[in-house]
C-alpha cells in the first residue's frame, strides 16, 4: 500500500486583514464564520480537513475529496479545480460573514494529512500513521505504527528493532496524528489516503 507523489493542489487569493497563527481548535472556537465555512464546504462535496491563520494574514484552509462521492473531474485526489471552486464560494461567504483575512489559500490536506475527527481513524485504518500523545507513554510521546484498529478503539503497531507492540489508545489522548507520507517513484502505488488498496 502507498501513496502516490503528487504536486499538492492549492489556489491562493487576496482580501484584507491580520492576525496570527492558531491551531483548527482555536479557530473553530472563534466563533459563526467556522461553522459557516464548515458547511460551504460540505455543501460542495468537500470535506475540511484543516484552518490555520498564519502571519501576515494568510488563512489556510485544507480540503479534501470524499471517497465514493462522483466529481466534475475525475481524479484520486484534490485538483487545483477543486480549489479553484472552493476559493470562489468562501470569498463570497466571508465576504457576508464579514472574516477578516489578507490573502486565503485553499488547498489539498498534503501526504501527511492530519487525522482530526473519529472517522478519519476509520477511513485510514491499514496505513502507517505518526501519533503525538498529551501525555507520555513509555517515557516517549511521539510513536509511528500501523494503525490496524479504530474501533472501538485505535490500535497502533509499533514495530522497535524486531520487536513489536500494540497501543491501544482514546482519542482524547491524542495531541497530534498525521499519516506517513508513502512515495512510490515508480508511479504504480494506489491512492492509500482515499482508502484504497494497492494491488
Amino acid at each position: 500500500m502507498g501513496r502516490q507523489q503528487r504536486a499538492p493542489a492549492s489556489v491562493a487569493a487576496k482580501k484584507g486583514v491580520h492576525e496570527v497563527e492558531t491551531t483548527f481548535e482555536r479557530v473553530a472556537a472563534s466563533g459563526n464564520w467556522m461553522s459557516a465555512l464548515e458547511s460551504t464546504i460540505e455543501g460542495m462535496g468537500y470535506e475540511l480537513v484543516d484552518v490555520e491563520r498564519l502571519p501576515r494574514g494568510l488563512l489556510r484552509i485544507s480540503i479534501d475529496r470524499v471517497p465514493g462521492r462522483v466529481y466534475p473531474v475525475e481524479s484520486e485526489f484534490v485538483t487545483v479545480d477543486d480549489c479553484e471552486g472552493v476559493t470562489r464560494q468562501l470569498q463570497l461567504v466571508f465576504e457576508v460573514e464579514s472574516v477578516d483575512y489578507e490573502r486565503l489559500e485553499v488547498s489539498s490536506p498534503g501526504l501527511d494529512r492530519p487525522l482530526r475527527k473519529p472517522h478519519d481513524w476509520d477511513r485510514f485504518c491499514g496505513l502507517e500513521v505518526d501519533v503525538t500523545f498529551k501525555m507520555p507513554f513509555q517515557g516517549r510521546r511521539k510513536y509511528r505504527g500501523l494503525l490496524t484498529q479504530a474501533q472501538p478503539q485505535p490500535r497502533l503497531i509499533v514495530k522497535e528493532g524486531k520487536t513489536e507492540q500494540a497501543l491501544d489508545f482514546a482519542l482524547d489522548e491524542v495531541r497530534e496524528a498525521r499519516l506517513v507520507p508513502v512515495v512510490d517513484f515508480k508511479g504504480r502505488a494506489r491512492a492509500a489516503r482515499n482508502g484504497e488498496q494497492q494491488t
